[in-house]
């Protein structure tokens, strides 16, 4: 109970009395539960007295922990601060989205959702240590769902259609950017994921590459992943280990031209190869060409989304639904001579003809 203590304490409690009085409700509750009693939701704290320390210890091993603080204190805590844990369901959820999303400066879905999604892991702690049954977050109704739907659609954002491109692509591409355009556009990794990832956590035997960090610090979605390398990366690893001498990170900082080649460049070189190749598109860029492509190929070629699931890294497979955006455009070639129709076959029509029709439209 000290170390708890400690830890609870340093939270950010008003007073040492408040912090006391939490933790001697935490203690009962769980003397409760070890008698097999229901908690008492009447002596529980509310979220605005627990949620400091989980942003204290969030801050620590999450890279976006910092910014989760600033989300909790503006948005999530005058709506649900002053609540209980077990006083949260679905409609104070919904409520609390309505109201992001019509006051006078509104925020955006995606932003919205963020939100809900703070809230839905402060949850999960608050079960995991016994505090709550429940997480009110998890389940919700479509409906409510559906106002947290993203504005843009999916289907519009651009990617390499042509896997002939993403070859044309590559062997454009200089070294060792053309190297972590390979990784990400047949590994599915995030651009911070390429540029931290080091050889001793590449296995070319098992063909594995076990993903452990981001450029940033820890990986955005799960403590690590394990993702396969597929036959098109494996030669291309495989030489690249002997040309680099295969220590340290796979795609080490370098200077050209004056500049540092990292993972805040390449979408400039990506460009310029855009252009040469004729392949340039508004709204195509690095994160595109490689992670998004990698989704969308994944699918078109009878891959499992949930496979792909665990190789994005994504807590749910709506979210990966997302990346692996289909375009309606994408048809197999045979489905464009469904109907064996050539309307210019036969005689054309004679051009008297043709003049006769304009007049009678004309008239």
């Amino acid at each position: 109970m000290a170390a708890g203590a400690k830890a609870t304490l340093q939270g950010g409690f008003e007073s040492r009395e408040m912090a006391e009085r939490v933790l001697a409700g935490i203690a009962g509750d769980a003397a409760m539960g070890r008698a097999g009693l229901p908690p008492n939701p009447r002596g529980a704290p509310t979220l605005g007295a627990l949620a400091p320390d989980f942003l204290e210890r969030r801050k620590q091993s999450h890279s976006a922990g910092a910014e989760d603080v600033s989300r909790w204190n503006l948005h999530l805590k005058p709506h649900f601060g002053h609540l209980k844990p077990h006083e949260v369901g679905h409609a104070a959820i919904r409520a609390f989205i309505e109201a992001m999303l019509t006051k006078s400066k509104p925020l955006n879905s995606g932003t919205v959702r963020i939100l809900v999604s703070l809230l839905s892991v402060l949850y999960t702690d608050l079960v995991e240590r016994g505090i709550t049954p429940t997480n009110p977050c998890q389940s919700l109704p479509r409906a409510t769902r559906r106002l947290m739907r993203p504005s843009y659609d999916p289907r519009t954002t651009p990617f390499i259609e042509k896997l002939d491109d993403v070859r044309r692509i590559y062997l454009d591409l200089t070294e060792p950017l053309n190297v972590a355009y390979a990784i990400g556009a047949l590994g599915g990794l995030r651009t911070g994921e390429v540029f931290a990832l080091k050889w001793a956590h590449v296995d070319l035997t098992t063909r594995r590459m076990h993903l452990r960090e981001s450029v940033k610090g820890p990986l955005k979605d799960k403590d690590s992943r394990v993702v396969p390398i597929l036959d098109g990366l494996l030669p291309i690893l495989k030489e690249w280990k002997l040309r680099s001498g295969g220590e340290g990170l796979i795609i080490p900082p370098m200077r050209r031209d004056g500049e540092t080649i990292n993972k805040h460049t390449p979408g400039k070189y990506l460009r310029a190869t855009l252009e040469r190749l004729h392949l340039s598109r508004p709204g195509l860029g690095w994160y595109e060409a490689t992670r998004h492509t990698f989704a969308s190929q994944w699918v078109l070629n009878g891959g499992s989304i949930e496979e792909l699931k665990e190789m994005l890294g994504h807590y749910s497979v709506v979210m990966t639904e997302r990346y692996a955006h289909l375009k309606p455009d994408l048809f197999a070639p045979k489905a464009y001579g469904t109907i064996p129709l050539d309307l210019r076959a036969g005689s054309p029509v004679p051009m008297s003809l043709g003049k006769t029709l304009a007049s009678v439209a004309e008239k």
